[in-house]
């Protein structure tokens, strides 16, 4: 993995000044940011599971909204009207019927939503598509399941399909009727915001903190488009300020982790100590936190020497490693990713050579952690990668305590292997030039 120098020009004083001081413009995007909004805080803005079950609470006609059936028949409705089948029940007929009897059932047989009303012997399959894509023959799985399980039966006789989309997507099959959430956005005013239902103000106010989610993830938000505008307007301007705030000053869930168990505000070369182990601090921004076992920095004779073909990579020596945090698809949970790997070395020889070391030592060590790519020492080669079995789970990437024990576990996971590479380093040495030859 190759490091990047960053060559960009530091901002000036007068750079700075100009734009944190008395910026009207940046204190109106500010404000607009700190805006409380309990979806928003809780990370779930883009989570479409949890989008499914908003949507679930606002189409049970018994649930605590107080809207009772009003939003399941408007959103029924609307998707039906819409869609230019003949399918049975008609927009008409969804309208004028008595919907209170519906039940709403969440992830039945992974459907996302599953609606109904023995009292209509109506039966409603929906699928929510907020940010990811269509499997293949996925809605007709959902829909034969249906078929096959209720229509038929004393309480069912027609089922329809809803299928829920960001954009403008279409069903890949077509007994489902598409809605977008624009339009969701819509009939929620309509049915929910317009003054006729008679609802507490902590649903109004959650409401309207959910249609601000939706109408900044559809683009409908003329205030979201207003604070982009004047956004890019304030980048221009100040490009190179907010360049190098970006590059060395962004702080995530990651970050503080990192914060958490190797300390803050680490110096270039610091000595780091995790349990009785004790790392070099090499780098860290919002994705990454790269350092090298103290044990490998010893053995590589510490800061006396330097490496041909590694004088910019990383911290320098032949050898790195890494943290990163990884998010799954959900974009709730995901991995911490520890990486270990063989740099740049000009000297072929020197690096074939440090490999086969490596490899040879795990062999011995049985340790089946340790391994190499086929290729990794051919000539042309930079980067060589050598951890495995190095993904450490995480069920929340937003909760920094969750992050910084899945960092310590594997930390405390790879001991062994880092003593072992330890070990072959020292006969390496003579390789490295010596600082005061230079």
């Amino acid at each position: 993995m190759s490091l990047k120098n960053n060559d960009a020009h530091l901002p000036t004083l007068d750079d700075l000044e100009i734009l944190f001081v008395n910026n009207a413009d940046l204190d109106n995007i500010r404000a607009h940011l700190s805006r409380f909004n309990p979806i928003k805080t809780m990370g779930m803005e883009r989570m479409e599971i949890r989008h499914s079950a908003i949507l679930g609470w606002l189409l049970n006609p018994q649930e605590t909204h107080g809207l009772g059936d009003t939003f399941l028949k408007a959103f029924l409705a609307q998707a039906i009207r819409d869609d230019n089948s003949k399918a049975r029940p008609t927009a008409l007929d969804v309208s004028q019927a008595d919907m209170m009897d519906a039940e709403i059932r969440r992830e039945w047989r992974n459907i996302d939503l599953l609606v109904l009303s023995p009292r209509n012997g109506w039966v409603f399959v929906i699928e929510n598509k907020f940010d990811s894509g269509q499997h293949s023959n996925q809605l007709k799985r959902y829909m034969d399941v249906v078929n096959a399980t209720f229509i038929g039966s004393d309480s069912f006789h027609l089922v329809r399909g809803i299928f829920v989309t960001l954009w403008e997507e279409k069903p890949e099959d077509d007994r489902y009727a598409a809605i977008e959430y624009g339009t969701i956005c819509e009939l929620l005013r309509q049915t929910a915001l317009s003054g006729r239902q008679p609802l507490t103000p902590e649903v109004q106010t959650f409401l309207k903190h959910y249609l601000d989610v939706i109408r900044e993830a559809t683009g409908m938000s003329d205030e979201q488009a207003e604070m982009e505008k004047l956004a890019r307007q304030l980048y221009r301007d100040n490009r190179r300020a907010l360049d190098f705030i970006v590059e060395h000053g962004k702080s995530t869930d990651f970050s503080f982790a990192c914060d958490a168990v190797f300390g803050e505000d680490l110096e270039d070369e610091a000595v780091i100590k995790v349990g009785k182990r004790e790392f070099i601090f090499n780098h860290s921004d919002a994705q990454s936190f790269s350092f090298v076992p103290k044990a490998w920095y010893d053995a590589f004779g510490g800061d006396e020497y330097w490496w041909h073909g590694c004088e910019n990579w990383w911290a320098g020596f032949p050898l790195i490693t890494w943290i990163q945090l990884t998010s799954d698809a959900n974009g709730a949970s995901g991995q911490v990713r520890l990486y270990a790997e063989v740099g740049p070395l000009s000297d072929h020889d020197f690096r074939r050579d440090l490999i086969a070391a490596i490899t040879d030592v795990a062999k011995k060590k049985s340790l089946t952690t340790i391994g190499f790519q086929r290729g990794a020492a051919d000539e042309g080669k930079k980067y060589s990668k050598f951890f495995k079995k190095n993904f450490f789970a995480v069920d929340d990437i937003h909760d920094h305590d969750k992050i910084s024990n899945a960092i310590k576990k594997a930390l405390k996971s790879f001991e062994a292997e880092m003593d072992v590479v330890a070990k072959v380093l020292p006969q390496f040495v003579s390789h490295g030039q010596e600082e005061s030859s230079e």
